[in-house]
């Protein structure tokens, strides 16, 4: 990393190497540790080092300075801990894509696991138990769909194609294969590589790009408008396909997909309520899977293209109790012709977690039961405030590990109206 003319020098000089413990790692899969200035008693001034992991010894070089803390490059690790394991990509620890290859799997759940809890009493105040992280099947060869990206091709430079380096925002490391990624989605970006090289050689581009390859059923698109559709086994006899376009969200692990979707359904029937609302629906994933537990359940959603894949998908499943409903953001709730109390609602919003509109709007409704699905349980637990103010309680707390090898999870939290137990008719 090229010094900075800004660098803030205290407590370490540029690229000063020094000798610290790890004692944990921060949910955002850095290792933390704790040094010593030598001029006060405290716990010590904290170091965090990206690929270091918790009992182990490292040396480190410092980068950069912040108001209370630092943080390092690694060096070399002194003292290994037991969990350590080789990498399979050689890129690890340069590319940004993985932080925890280097981890045996079953520690990363456990970690993962206990980031949950220390976010829910940190941030939530909950001293809340929580689950053990279900696992992926498919630790590697899981990711059904990824954006790698190149820059405008530069005279000299070979170019790479890939993704942002370990650190960094704008470097691009090359990637020929990714490991994460499915088998069908390496073959093709293998041969889409070849034809991006070609065509830079040739001058054919005038700056870069992000390319999009979706596998679904083994079948990979590249093209964002292709129609695509994904299968998702819920038990015997009970099977969804899913059509929807490769560039629209879809969760991107489809061997964890049964058990998560299962959960997310007897979660909001363990309510005892009789409709189900899923609110942020897109095309159809949690209302479908929990169509046949609830008298009528109603999807809703912002897009229009989506919403009509999920009539389209219902249909095609047989499903006749589910509606959806293209929603206005500032009236979600405005459709339902029936009342919070009688309703389940299954929440999945994006990283930045919920809205104030939303939020409020969702409050108002008052439902029985929220079973809220997050991709960022940082975010989550900032939304759990507010349940929890207006008269919510947390009964469940259950992560997944859709994104194994890097420090992203999905979180499942069950929410219940103060009055309403499991199973409950009505309020006592």
């Amino acid at each position: 990393m090229s010094k900075k003319k800004t660098f803030n020098a205290k407590p370490f000089a540029y690229r000063q190497e020094i000798e610290l413990s790890i004692s944990t790692l921060t949910n955002l899969g850095l290792g933390l540790g704790r040094i010593s200035l030598g001029e006060d008693a405290g716990p010590g001034w904290v170091v965090m080092v990206a690929f270091a992991l918790p009992g182990e010894r490292v040396r480190a070089r410092v980068f950069r300075n912040h108001a209370n803390y630092s943080e390092a490059d690694l060096l070399e690790v002194i003292s290994a801990s037991p969990h350590r394991v080789q990498p399979r990509c050689a890129l690890f620890g340069r590319c940004g894509g993985c932080q925890y290859q280097n981890l045996r799997y079953e520690e990363q759940l456990e970690w993962k696991r206990r980031q949950v809890a220390e976010l829910l009493e940190h941030m939530a105040g909950l001293a809340l138990p929580v689950s053990p992280v279900i696992g992926s099947p498919r630790p590697f060869g899981y990711r059904s769909k990824i954006t790698p990206h190149f820059d405008r091709p530069k005279e000299g430079r070979e170019l790479a194609i890939g993704f942002l380096r370990q650190g960094s925002r704008f470097d691009i490391v090359d990637v020929p294969r990714c490991e994460i990624a499915t088998e069908p989605i390496n073959a093709r970006l293998a041969a889409v590589r070849d034809e991006i090289l070609r065509k830079a050689a040739a001058g054919d581009f005038e700056r870069g790009a992000t390319l999009l390859f979706r596998d679904a059923g083994g079948v990979v698109t590249t093209a964002p408008g292709d129609r695509v559709s994904e299968e998702v086994a819920l038990g015997p006899g009970e099977t969804l396909r899913l059509a929807f376009l490769a560039g629209d969200f879809f969760q991107n692990n489809p061997y964890i997909l049964p058990a998560f979707a299962a959960y997310v359904r007897d979660q909001a029937k363990s309510s005892g309520a009789r409709f189900l609302v899923d609110a942020y629906c897109g095309s159809g994933l949690f209302a479908l899977a929990s169509a046949r537990a609830f008298e009528r359940v109603v999807g809703v959603e912002v897009g229009e293209s989506s919403a009509a894949f999920a009539r389209e998908n219902a249909a095609a499943s047989g499903i006749a109790n589910a509606t959806f409903l293209t929603g206005d953001a500032s009236s979600i709730f405005s459709g339902l012709d029936f009342n919070g109390g009688d309703a389940a609602v299954v929440i999945d919003p994006p990283r930045r977690g919920c809205d104030e509109a939303f939020l409020g709007q969702l409050l108002a409704f008052r439902p029985r039961a929220v079973v809220y699905v997050s991709c960022d349980p940082a975010t989550q637990m900032r939304d759990l405030r507010r349940f929890l103010a207006a008269g919510y309680a947390a009964s469940a707390v259950q992560p997944f590990d859709l994104f194994p090898q890097t420090r992203h999870l999905e979180c499942v939290i069950t929410l219940a109206l103060a009055g309403y137990c499991q199973g409950d008719a009505g309020p006592r």
